[in-house]
């Protein structure tokens, strides 16, 4: 066994197909089928079984993915520390972003991490949570920033960048501020979410933190709107409540950073308020270069 056999392995339980492994490990589809043959013969039992075109894992097969997985996640640790022990300041650094922080969040940190890096080259990826948080575990990137989910993973280590409110956000001097009531633990008056209920409501996919956040308050507090629109685009939702199409839940980062000139009204909710712990994730155990830690420091003083 080595590395590469593991990583054929590996791209073929991803892709599930022998002619998009082979491809993306930019080697021929007989070279894999013959290495898949070999393998197997001399392991004495199946990693795939085909069904259709599909290669789909047998029990021993996850097994081999799961440890094969831990072991290139330990050499590229090894890779990684070596090259930052040498000092050379040379490396990559693959990180993740929910698609609406990369809009602000990336030129307040590139430009000053490649002032810092020069020769470090920066991946970006975006996703949910969830996708980043799977990123991690498999080795796709160093790092991931977004909003802690609920049920953190025991794997990943989750370090705090800031506590971020969550906001009921109408268009200005919606006629809803006459019911707004003061609100000593939030810099925003505090305002009853049912009152709502003859609103139209926009609100992110289910996948979204902002949307489990509000439909965990939702079922708590036993709230349902039967007016909702839904959509994954949150410059458009803010757009949309500043015109006085809708009302909507944001968290107040977003708005900081909206670039927009309507403006929008901003009220506190829940008891004493609401809100959620902003984090970079990291595979937990796993080394991070001293480039990385560059990067989550800048990150951080956006928050401040």
């Amino acid at each position: 066994m080595d590395f590469r056999d593991l990583s054929y392995v590996l791209a073929l339980a991803k892709h599930q197909n022998i002619t998009k492994a082979a491809d993306s490990l930019f080697i021929t589809q007989p070279t894999l089928s013959k290495f898949l043959i070999s393998l197997e013969s001399n392991l004495g039992q199946r990693l795939f079984r085909k069904v259709g075109h599909k290669y789909v894992l047998t029990y021993a097969g996850e097994r081999y993915v799961e440890k094969a997985t831990q072991i290139l996640n330990i050499k590229n640790d090894l890779d990684t520390e070596l090259a930052d022990i040498m000092k050379n300041d040379i490396g990559v650094l693959n990180v993740a972003f929910p698609h609406m922080r990369c809009t602000y969040m990336l030129p307040k940190t590139l430009p000053d991490f490649q002032k810092m890096h020069p020769n470090v080259k920066v991946h970006v990826l975006e996703g949910t949570s969830a996708e980043n948080d799977k990123r991690i575990l498999e080795g796709q990137v160093e790092i991931a920033f977004f909003s802690k989910p609920n049920d953190i993973n025991p794997l990943i280590e989750y370090e705090t960048l800031s506590e971020e409110e969550m906001l009921i956000c109408t268009c200005k001097n919606h006629p809803l501020k006459h019911f707004a009531q003061p609100n000593p633990a939030s810099r925003y008056p505090k305002l009853d979410p049912a009152l709502l209920k003859n609103e139209l409501i926009l609100q992110l996919m289910p996948t979204q933190r902002t949307r489990q956040i509000t439909d965990d308050y939702f079922h708590e507090n036993n709230l349902s709107y039967a007016n909702v629109m839904y959509t994954s685009n949150l410059p458009a939702i803010m757009e949309l409540v500043a015109v006085g199409y809708g009302v909507s839940f944001i968290f107040e980062t977003h708005l900081r950073h909206r670039v927009a000139t309507e403006p929008i009204d901003c009220y506190s909710f829940g008891s004493p308020k609401t809100s959620s712990d902003f984090v970079v994730a990291y595979r937990k155990g796993s080394y991070l270069p001293s480039y990385a830690r560059d990067f989550i420091e800048i990150a951080r003083r956006l928050f401040y």
